[in-house]
């Protein structure tokens, strides 16, 4: 099969298309006929070798990128009745997506129901869980709260703030040009902060009429990380949820102290996925609210497997107004 590999952690141009033999499933797992495969800035971090240590998101050099996909069981392996043959399934935290076939421990799959199409689907496994837990458990929002997404109008984003708005929030993003702001306006974001023109935390203060954020959700990090934390509510919490700039390194307690007693917290999506019915549950939400037509989900590019490179590239570059497909 055509699969992308890694031989060494590094830049995009690390992302190598290659032949290699199509994998088996072992027990507990089902093989999966790969349709699309999500890019999102996770695949960044492990190419890169950010999580090369990590527990949680275990690679090991060579190995296939891609922690999301959409496609149809091919087989099972001994033990696995939840799913079959011929089931139309979507996943993510699995490693190896970014090719034509993958072995996935069947309890992170999930059912697609009719009328959610498999692009779809796979939008809504990574980013729409991230956006998710981010909203209904991490800090769950309710009338009266105020929140601030950075990069409102990339993937997560786009449905971070409808989630936010569905809940009751008040929904303030950053974003990088007028052209992203008008995108995140119309997911139903009251505020958008262009941060290239202002500092973004004076602006949260002005809009907040000096109060601060309930919470913020920064998916940057370097480059916000200390703007966040600025704009904050005494007592309010600070979520790094992403290292879109590179990494924060090192965070003195004594400065959440100092911004008013405030919570910081730097999430994996996989504690808040950690069973096949909290998995499930948060599927069957965003299931319903796409079929419901409340929930609009923006696919920005598709792109063919041996783009790989290109898609990283987009990401990184902030290019992104939505998500990013491979297409096996």
């Amino acid at each position: 099969m055509k699969a992308i590999r890694i031989a060494e952690y590094g830049g995009s141009d690390t992302l190598v298309m290659a032949d290699v033999a199509a994998p088996e499933p072992g027990g507990g797992e089902a093989l999966i006929k790969i349709a699309y495969a999500g890019v999102n800035f996770i695949d960044v971090y492990m190419r890169s070798g950010v999580f090369r240590k990590l527990d949680t998101y275990p690679n090991k050099l060579p190995f296939t990128p891609g922690m999301e996909g959409a496609g149809t069981v091919e087989a099972v392996g001994s033990g696995v009745d939840a799913v079959a043959a011929g089931d139309t399934v979507a996943y993510c935290l699995a490693v190896g997506g970014y090719a034509e076939y993958a072995t996935v421990p069947a309890w992170k799959l999930v059912r697609i129901p009719d009328g959610v199409p498999l692009d779809i689907a796979t939008a809504l496994q990574l980013q729409g869980m991230t956006a998710h837990y981010l909203t209904h458990s991490l800090f769950p929002l309710a009338e009266g709260h105020t929140c601030l997404i950075h990069a409102g109008a990339g993937g997560m984003g786009q449905l971070a703030i409808q989630l936010a708005k569905m809940r009751g929030a008040e929904v303030i993003v950053t974003v990088g040009s007028e052209e992203k702001a008008e995108i995140a306006r119309e997911r139903g974001a009251d505020h958008a902060i262009l941060y290239r023109d202002v500092d973004f935390a004076g602006a949260v203060l002005e809009i907040t009429g000096g109060a601060g954020a309930d919470v913020v959700y920064d998916s940057v990090g370097k480059d916000t990380i200390a703007g966040s934390l600025k704009c904050l509510k005494p007592r309010g919490m600070l979520s790094n949820n992403g290292n879109a700039s590179g990494p924060i390194g090192a965070l003195d307690p004594l400065d959440l102290a100092e911004a008013g007693s405030v919570f910081f917290t730097r999430p994996h999506l996989a504690s808040y996925i950690a069973t096949p019915e909290e998995r499930n549950r948060r599927a069957d939400d965003l299931h319903r609210l796409y079929l419901e037509g409340r929930l609009t989900v923006t696919i920005d590019r598709e792109l063919p497997l041996s783009m790989a490179k290109a898609a990283h590239d987009a990401i990184e570059g902030r290019l992104s107004k939505g998500k990013i497909l491979l297409k096996t």
